[in-house]
């Protein structure tokens, strides 16, 4: 450090500061100055170099924002088909610019709207899709080879993908004209949301199957999301986001090379999905430092010579964990600082909560709300006016070094443990997580760190109350009258028997996409479909820590 520095820092020493905390949302402690000797190991070219050029630390196009803004892409989809049909057009019709499906509980979990597991909940979290005849509904007079579709499905992502597939079929759309996204990340599922079925081999089976067809079949689409968004959800640290998604990544390439696939068939297709939280400088250093850290990765690690499989491309959503009831109005302030940083840290796709969705489904007008709020940030703010506007901050870069040295950490321990896997049977991602929560909860109930709304600046009078969308239990009861009709109108021999073939390909070691397909397209249901599976595959049972 400069004697400036140095004689700055003494006579800071002396001035009072007031109560903190001074560290970032992950506990991370903050200096309270940054200068160039904390960047004075960074190389440009090495560390940061041009927009579009290794190692993308500045953003994966070179032209980024100047040349088109990012997909806003708003999270969608509540009780049958036609209504969320009825909601996606009205998003388009309010400038969104792709659309992003929100699947309810059931679907989630593999089974049909009138299996008892389901009742209570068809419809409630998102839309209840059980078999190709939703699917069709659900997109019914949107063209599918004009917009991109991105699924938040898991488990059942072949099946779900499968649909779509087939209802674009139907429209006359080719599945080599489709673009978007399936979420497809079985193994944060393991680590944080807990929304399996099978066991992780077979679950990684499906992926790398769904990866082999796409290259041939689906070449515009996105195989698959690697998605820390749910990660953190759970409580971890942007550090272990960071960490354990990438973790998840890579683990995904290396089941594809096994599987015999060479990495630039698949990996230019691979894309991510982050959490923005509430500290903004974080936030930002953690998506500039994924970009690094994936292209160093990916070049000197797997090899890949295709400089699309060194390009980590991410959707990103506001953080739901940070929306609070009391005071519902300062979450669209919370969901505007946290889109900025989504910006200003390069994102691809970006998706804005609304305001309700701590307490319910979002009404019409938070959606729009939400959706304004990227509106006035693309076109009013000007952060899109230059490229990642923050480089060469001393902050900022520091920050971003931090991220990759300590995720660089992660990487090792999480290989002593035998990988992502021998970590998932360790209960490793578990327990970081579940330790980063309470942490933070500490935090707040210490009043260590303030929450606007809940142990600060509280009011003392109850909020007005909101009008919140509420899900008529008639939408339950209407969906399995309308699959129950299906399944007495569907040639049911026909359905048996892709069903039957669908169980003896699982058997042996052939690519199970197209007998998916089959059996969509004679109208069996997720449902049935998942059963077949199982039969074959088992489930998953997590492993109880105490």
């Amino acid at each position: 450090m400069s004697n400036n520095f140095l004689s700055w820092k003494a006579n800071y020493d002396t001035l009072k500061e007031r109560k903190g905390p001074f560290f970032t949302v992950s506990s991370v402690p903050i200096d309270p100055l940054y200068a160039p000797g904390h960047t004075v190991d960074i190389d440009y070219q090495r560390d940061l170099g041009n927009p579009g050029e290794y190692p993308y630390t500045r953003g994966v196009q070179a032209n980024m924002y100047r040349g088109r803004l990012w997909t806003m892409r708003m999270f969608a989809g509540f009780a049958t088909a036609t209504e969320s049909n009825e909601r996606y057009k009205y998003l388009l019709s309010q400038g969104q610019t792709g659309l992003s499906v929100a699947f309810d509980m059931p679907t989630i979990m593999g089974y049909d709207s009138d299996h008892p597991r389901a009742y209570g909940e068809v419809g409630r979290v998102g839309v209840a899709i059980d078999s190709l005849q939703d699917m069709e509904t659900l997109f019914q007079d949107i063209p599918l080879d004009k917009v991109s579709t991105s699924m938040t499905i898991n488990a059942p992502a072949s099946i779900l993908w499968a649909m779509y597939i087939v209802a674009a079929e139907k429209q006359g759309v080719p599945a080599n004209k489709l673009t978007g996204t399936i979420q497809n990340d079985i193994l944060k599922e393991y680590i944080a949301q807990k929304s399996w079925i099978f066991p992780p081999d077979p679950s990684m089976r499906l992926i790398t199957d769904i990866f082999k067809f796409s290259k041939d079949n689906v070449p515009k689409w996105n195989t698959i999301s690697i998605s820390g968004y749910h990660i953190r959800e759970a409580g971890s640290t942007a550090l272990q986001e960071l960490a354990f998604t990438l973790a998840d990544g890579f683990a995904y390439v290396e089941a594809g090379i096994k599987a015999g696939l060479d990495v630039d068939d698949f990996a230019p297709r691979l894309s991510f999905f982050f959490n923005s939280h509430t500290d903004f400088f974080e936030e930002i250093a953690k998506l500039r430092a994924a970009r690094r850290i994936w292209a160093r990765h990916m070049k000197g690690k797997y090899g890949a010579k295709n400089e699309k499989s060194l390009l980590l491309r991410f959707h990103t959503q506001t953080a739901g964990c940070s929306l609070t009831g009391p005071q519902m109005e300062n979450n669209i302030v919370r969901t505007a600082y946290q889109a900025m940083a989504a910006v200003l840290g390069g994102t691809q796709s970006l998706h804005t909560n609304s305001m309700d969705e701590v307490l319910a489904l979002p009404s019409e007008k938070s959606v729009q709300i939400a959706l304004r709020t990227q509106q006035v940030l693309a076109y009013e703010t000007g952060v899109t006016n230059t490229i990642d506007p923050l480089a060469g901050s001393y902050f900022v870069e520091t920050l971003t070094n931090q991220m990759e040295e300590g995720a660089e950490e992660y990487f090792r321990k999480i290989d002593e443990l035998g990988g992502v896997l021998g970590a998932i049977r360790e209960n490793f991602f578990q327990q970081e997580i579940a330790d980063a929560a309470y942490r933070y909860q500490k935090e707040i109930e210490s009043n260590d760190r303030i929450i606007v709304g809940i142990n600060g600046f509280v009011n003392e009078k109850k909020d007005d109350k909101m009008e919140l969308l509420k899900i008529d239990p008639e939408v339950e009861r209407a969906q399995v009258r309308k699959l129950i009709a299906l399944k007495q109108s569907r040639d049911n021999i026909r359905v048996q028997t892709t069903l039957t073939d669908l169980k003896e390909a699982a058997k042996g070691s052939d690519n199970l996409i197209p007998k998916i397909m089959d059996s969509v397209r004679a109208y069996a249901t997720e449902g049935e479909i998942i059963a077949v599976l199982k039969d074959v595959f088992g489930e998953y049972r997590e492993q109880a820590v105490f």
